[in-house]
């Protein structure tokens, strides 16, 4: 059973009480407050070996994203770690403190662990902003503009560089890149191992958007979710997903088709959103097309249509 099957199955279930389907679960929608939880495992999320800073950072960021896929603040964690013996707990609550801090979470409460395998769940509460509401995956209506919050695929070529290895918890790249793709390589590292949540971009959107989710499986896949949950469609443009200069080139020297990763890369951790034609989100957001009545496609740079592909991470399935 794929993990869309499994969360669709659930969701017909009476005892979840219609709880599922979006970022972050508003369990009393008489409260201001919503609830996420995610999970970072080493060998599956992330190398074996990983810098414990990194890890700790990125078990974060991914929680923050689905706070701010709710328009929501966050304000408190609850962490479940299971480490080995040797892991250095300092060093990684020194990191999760720190970032913790810059987003303003205080950590709460949680479990401690031995397990032979690196492993964290992270509980976080968010406040919806008082002058803003919900940010919801069912809201959007035929004819509104599809935007997302930043690049695609980067993260999903920084993935790929990391089956290069690591040294000392950092990655290494392939000595035959050339010199003139090595700094947007690290960049793409980065993106993929210390991703960041757009908060700020959250807040504007809880008082515009009309539906909002974060780019966490693919752009295929979670616009497909967005699309579904609202009862419409997306007519999305390949030369409209944005990209650097550099992504081409990187992608073709990896031997991976750039579309492939623009659409289900997955873990780009941008807002996906809709807003009413004539908003215009703050600077860094792109317009990769519009909903409408009929069937989600993919309009190619050469103007033919195909069916939008329905492509991301499924950890419950052998790929993509």
């Amino acid at each position: 059973m794929s993990e869309g099957a499994l969360l669709e199955w659930l969701r017909s279930r009476p005892e979840t009480s219609g709880l599922l389907g979006d970022d972050a679960a508003i369990v009393d929608p008489s409260q201001p407050l919503c609830i996420t939880v995610d999970s970072q495992i080493e060998g599956t999320h992330v190398p074996r070996g990983i810098d414990p800073g990194v890890f700790a950072r990125r078990l974060l960021a991914v929680n923050l994203s689905d706070i701010a896929a709710m328009g929501a603040r966050p304000t408190h964690a609850f962490l479940a770690l299971a480490a080995p013996p040797d892991f250095p707990l300092q060093e990684f609550f020194r990191s999760f403190l720190l970032a913790a801090k810059a987003g303003q979470v205080t950590l709460a409460g949680g479990d401690l662990s031995r397990s032979e395998r690196l492993s964290a769940a992270l509980t976080l509460l968010g406040q919806r902003w008082p002058d803003g509401d919900w940010l919801r995956r069912d809201g959007a209506a035929s004819g509104e503009a599809i935007w997302v919050g930043g690049n695609l695929g980067e993260s999903a070529l920084g993935c790929r560089l990391l089956e290069h290895g690591l040294s000392n918890g950092r990655p290494s790249l392939p000595s035959e890149l050339p010199a003139d793709l090595r700094d947007y390589a690290l960049d793409c590292l980065q993106r993929h191992l210390e991703p960041q949540a757009q908060l700020d971009l959250g807040r504007w959107l809880a008082s515009r958007a009309t539906a909002c989710t974060d780019v966490s499986d693919g752009l295929g896949s979670d616009l497909h979710h967005l699309c579904s949950e609202s009862g419409i469609g997306a007519i999305v443009e390949e030369k409209r997903l944005p990209s650097p200069d550099r992504f081409n080139a990187l992608a073709r020297h990896l031997e991976l088709d750039p579309l492939e990763l623009k659409l289900g890369g997955g873990e780009d951790y941008v807002l996906l959103f809709t807003l009413p034609p004539g908003e215009t989100p703050p600077g860094g957001c792109h317009q990769i097309g519009r909903t409408h009545e009929g069937p989600s496609v993919l309009r190619r740079a050469t103007g033919d249509e195909q069916p939008l592909p329905d492509v991301g991470w499924d950890h419950l399935s052998s790929g993509q």
